[in-house]
């Protein structure tokens, strides 16, 4: 049989793969918002988790390990075509060359930082989904979000920083920034939660689908098991 998704699964999956590569690149920017120093991909990596927390709970721990892969794949397909375009000659009437090396001449350690927190991040987020549904018997939709995307996010923080900073930005500064990283995101959680609520239920209601992981395998290379 083949293994068919929905509409709704490709849109959120896309979604997903989009927020991921946005989010890489606006990483390079390191911002201000009154007191608190923190990257510019908060602007949106925080949507990927909300998405994630979506595709865990409607179609289950499954689906999610297959997007989670998908948007790793295509964060690797987009760094390495930035540093093929890096390579090439730039034509000699351009002038924007030092400034699309600096978006895309992302440093080896940047690259293993965000690939590898990514990966950390976005699983415990839907792993901790996926067993307080079955915990919980599929009730406090509410908190399994809020807790998951705190456990995810903390993850993440925990080692994008010290592997993409250790020994550039002192180490106050850094917890400073995980810190704040994991509140302010949480908090974007929090806020958009009548969204993602709302959100849920009507792909639920759409696609007729409500999955319990019973039995399941929470390896991450399993991604043949859809």
């Amino acid at each position: 049989m083949k293994q068919q998704v929905s509409v709704s699964f490709m849109l959120l999956g896309i979604l997903f793969n989009v927020c991921l590569i946005a989010a890489n690149l606006l990483e390079t920017k390191v911002i201000q918002l009154g007191g608190l120093t923190v990257t510019a991909g908060l602007l949106v990596f925080p949507v990927s988790y909300i998405i994630n927390d979506c595709i865990s709970e409607v179609w289950g721990y499954r689906k999610a390990r297959l997007v989670i892969w998908s948007g790793f794949l295509m964060n690797f397909l987009v760094v390495m075509l930035g540093l093929i375009a890096v390579a090439l000659p730039a034509a000699p009437f351009w002038e924007g060359e030092a400034h699309f090396n600096y978006i895309f001449s992302m440093a080896p350690r940047i690259v293993v930082a965000s690939l590898i927190a990514f990966l950390a991040g976005s699983f415990l987020n839907a792993y901790v989904m996926s067993r307080m549904k079955l915990k919980d018997g599929g009730r406090r939709f509410a908190a399994r979000a809020i807790w998951s995307t705190v456990a995810g996010e903390t993850a993440d923080s925990l080692l994008f920083f010290p592997i993409a900073f250790g020994g550039i930005i002192g180490v106050p500064e850094l917890l400073s920034m995980m810190l704040a990283q994991v509140c302010l995101k949480s908090l974007y959680e929090v806020l958009i939660l009548p969204v993602t609520i709302r959100v849920v239920r009507a792909v639920k209601r759409i696609d007729g689908c409500d999955v319990y992981d019973e039995g399941v395998s929470y390896k991450i290379w399993h991604i043949g098991d859809m």
